[in-house]
């Protein structure tokens, strides 16, 4: 009797890919994708895993394993395929040797994302045909049938993905790995180069093969019809099938596992048997705007929104017109986001108010720095696009407008894509300050090695990249490196390169202080030598409240000891009493 286990939607699809015989597996890490590769970890002595520098790296890896003739995926974040789609539609024009999957996690309700894209849409626009699942056992299988699929019909698929799903738990049955023989390399200059004469009869090819599988869609088991009451009919995909089950388990249901391209011919004869269809999809209306131009009449986005994730009570309200009454929750405490007790960004960001800084900044932990009380950072838009805005700003207004600005960018966002922007701004003779707050890791999606970590996912020690060298390589003369916790050094530092007409890079050099999990030194509040100036509180630590009488007190449980407190207070207040051990 086969195992059953309880996964992580996650962890399933890393499962379905060490079941499907998956052989290279390349990812940037972004929540809400990145577990998948930290599972697929357990399998490397089936599986090759790796960390690429970003996302169109890691499609680039998985596409010449592909053509190598093995089974291959990347994964990414919806915001990452952007990152990617160089790549993305010119393999869709060129289809696949080995099967070739891009796993890609939408984040429905932005719950750690810059934007709410539907990559169904992007997915349209490139030809790729999608395949989305509803829990974890299906996450697990239909990855299994994504590479089946890809493999018949010539085609890279998208396995798409979202916050939801990725991180709830499901049954899910465990079977054997499928040791899929590797297919021979044939050198095929007209399918795998792309250039125009090419292209064009690819084109043709792919618009070809795209029309075989919308007519397989009509019968693939992935797309199930549900046949219950007619007097409703819901057509649906991934997490909402499981709203629609809750809110409406008499409905008949067209459940979709694969949503480009769409099975017309299901979806009109079930259609047909219903009397009112709905159609309920999360984000934009990518399966109703195709219904609806078949001339199937449908309800979906008069009464749903575009915007966050669907639940049980909205379908209810907005198909059954239930008014419901729920009792208001315990009111809670505002809980802003904030930087972690200890992180040496608090530290870089302090400093920079204090001096009346502004800074453009990136997709990090440091994004942080953008709320009271550090208030320093201006901009946040993409991996890579402080430097880039920074330049832009100088070239607009002149090098002294920004003598007043930075940019702020992480170590491991600097070489996701901030080496070309820096490039640009040496390039062409920009005068602008980069700090990069090298932390020695990728913080926000919780500790990822990278390039400059020397350490690869795999767990083998290897080079590590010297971020200082490289940019002096570059032909930055002025790059220096400092403790960020030196705050007299790091003050004088930003003055002086700010000041310069050429540019300049500031490295901050303190790991990230979740990555030590040794005992740590522990600082106290002397009460009686406070003399409630406030200094040791501005930079908002979470680990010091005031008492009543307005002393400060430390918090010894969340206390760090990273002395930034105690290198702030000029009267004594505040003292180490405890070294690590």
């Amino acid at each position: 009797m086969a195992e059953k286990v309880i996964m992580l939607g996650n962890e399933a699809i890393a499962r379905g890919a060490y079941e499907a015989g998956v052989k290279v597996s390349s990812a940037y890490p972004g929540t809400p994708s990145t577990e998948i590769s930290e599972y697929l970890v357990q399998y490397k002595e089936d599986v090759y895993e790796e960390w690429a520098p970003n996302e169109k790296v890691a499609a680039e890896v998985a596409v010449g394993a592909s053509i190598s003739g093995v089974r291959a995926m990347a994964c990414m974040k919806h915001v990452g395929l952007n990152v990617a789609a160089d790549p993305l539609y010119s393999v869709s024009y060129m289809g696949v040797n080995g099967g070739l999957v891009l796993v890609v996690a939408d984040d429905p309700g932005l719950y750690s994302s810059q934007n709410e894209q539907d990559t169904r849409m992007v997915a349209r626009a490139a030809q790729i045909p999608v395949i989305e699942p509803s829990d974890s056992a299906e996450a697990k299988d239909f990855f299994k049938t994504a590479f089946e699929l890809s493999e018949k019909y010539d085609r890279p698929f998208i396995f798409r993905t979202t916050t939801r799903l990725a991180h709830s738990q499901g049954l899910v049955e465990l079977k054997e790995r499928e040791e899929v023989e590797d297919k021979p390399y044939k050198k095929q200059i007209q399918k795998n180069v792309m250039m125009p004469g090419n292209a064009k009869l690819r084109h043709i090819e792919i618009e070809k093969r795209n029309l075989e599988l919308a007519e397989a869609a009509n019968t693939l088991s992935i797309n199930k019809v549900e046949m219950n009451d007619t007097k409703i009919g819901v057509i649906t995909s991934g997490i909402p099938y499981q709203y629609v089950k809750e809110a409406l388990p008499q409905a008949s249901v067209l459940k979709l596992g694969m949503v480009n391209p769409l099975p017309r011919k299901l979806i009109e004869e079930f259609a047909a048997k219903v009397e009112t269809l709905y159609i309920v999809e999360e984000l934009d209306p990518v399966i109703e705007e195709q219904v609806k131009a078949w001339g199937i009449q449908a309800i979906g986005k008069e009464i749903f929104t575009v915007q966050g994730e669907y639940s049980a009570n909205m379908l209810r309200k907005g198909i059954l017109k239930e008014e419901l009454v729920l009792e208001q929750p315990a009111a809670a405490p505002g809980r802003p986001p904030i930087l972690c007790p200890g992180c040496p960004h608090r530290s870089a960001f302090y400093v920079l108010k204090k001096l009346n800084m502004h800074a453009a900044g990136d997709i990090g932990c440091y994004t942080l720095g953008a709320v009271p009380p550090l208030g320093v950072i201006d901009t946040t838009m993409c991996m890579g696009s402080s430097i880039s805005t920074l330049h832009g700003m100088e070239k607009a207004k002149g090098k002294e407008y920004i003598k007043n600005w930075v940019a702020v960018i992480g170590d491991s966002t600097f070489l996701h894509t901030g080496i070309n922007s820096l490039m640009n701004m040496v390039y062409n003779k920009a005068t602008g300050t980069v700090m990069i707050l090298d932390n020695s890791t990728t913080g926000m999606t919780g500790h990822q090695d990278h390039a400059a970590t020397g350490k690869t996912l795999q767990g083998d020690i290897t080079y590590a990249i010297d971020i200082a060298g490289l940019c002096r390589a570059m032909g930055i003369k002025n790059v220096v490196e400092v403790n960020v916790f030196d705050l007299t050094l790091l003050e004088k530092t930003i003055k002086e390169e700010v000041a310069k007409d050429e540019v300049s890079v500031i490295i901050t050099k303190s790991p990230c202080v979740l990555l030590d999990k040794s005992k740590k030194p522990l600082y106290v509040a002397h009460e009686e030598k406070c003399k409630k100036c406030g200094m040791c509180m501005k930079p908002g630590c979470p680990a010091m409240t005031k008492n009543a009488d307005g002393t400060i007190h430390i918090d010894d449980t969340m206390c760090t000891g990273c002395g930034l407190c105690e290198s702030l207070c000029k009267f004594g207040a505040i003292e180490l009493v405890k070294a690590g051990e």
